[in-house]
Formats: C-alpha cells, structure tokens, sequence
C-alpha cells in the first residue's frame, strides 16, 4: 500500500563523515509502530544485498542496529515520519548512478505473518569535492 513511498524521494547520499550513504526512509503502514515491531529492513544497492551487520536506524537522535530494534519497546517510528537508514561503508557509494532497494519487514499484532513491503528507487550520488 505505501511501498513507493518508503524511500524518501531525493534522499540517498553518502553521509558527510564518509562512513557510508544514507537515505530516509518512512513506515510503510497506516500507523505507527513501536521499534520491536520492525523485524527487519533489508537494503540492496545495484543488486548487492547489504548485511544486515552494516544498517543504522536512526529516528528522533536516537541511532540502533537492527539487532537492537528487537528489543526496543519505548521508541516508536510514526506514520509519515521520516527515519534516517545507513549504511555502514567507508567511502560511500561511488559517484554515478545507483538502484537502492528497500525492503521493511513489520510485525503486525493482527496478522498471523510479517509482510514485508519494498520500494526500489534510482539515485545519483554527485562526485565528492575535492
């Protein structure tokens, strides 16, 4: 239902202490969930799939490894809101153009499986000035 929606358009860029590239991503979900309830967010870039070791989550200042969000119960992310997803890679994603995928597996109390939604979306990251 909101899967072209979880990449935040224009939002894939290498992070600015070149520790890797980060996009914002939104919960593809007509309502908040608590952070447990994100089982996993799965990130492919140019057909590479990324460990899930080398994933950031971050939402309100507040930065967790996927592993970590299983036991989150306090922090929620909130439908519309706009998380911050990293990747851990030194150097970033390469000038030029790039496929990202993103794919959020949640936890739905009500369902009897955990759907995961995906959207992929192309992004040109800029050469870095020198």
């Amino acid at each position: 239902m909101y899967d072209q929606h979880i990449i935040y358009p224009g939002s894939v860029r290498n992070t600015d202490d070149g520790a890797g590239w980060q996009f914002g991503a939104r919960l593809p979900y007509y309502r908040g969930q608590i952070l447990s309830a994100v089982e996993d967010i799965a990130i492919t870039v140019d057909g590479e799939k990324i460990a899930r070791e080398q994933v950031r989550f971050t939402v309100r200042g507040r930065t967790f490894t996927l592993d970590e969000l299983e036991t989150e119960y306090v922090e929620r992310w909130e439908f519309g809101e706009v998380a911050q997803v990293s990747v851990l890679r030194p150097g970033g994603l390469p000038a030029g153009e790039h496929q990202v995928t993103a794919a959020v597996q949640l936890r739905i109390s009500y369902l009897p499986w955990s759907p995961v939604t995906s959207c992929t979306t192309g992004a040109t990251i800029a050469p870095a000035h020198a």
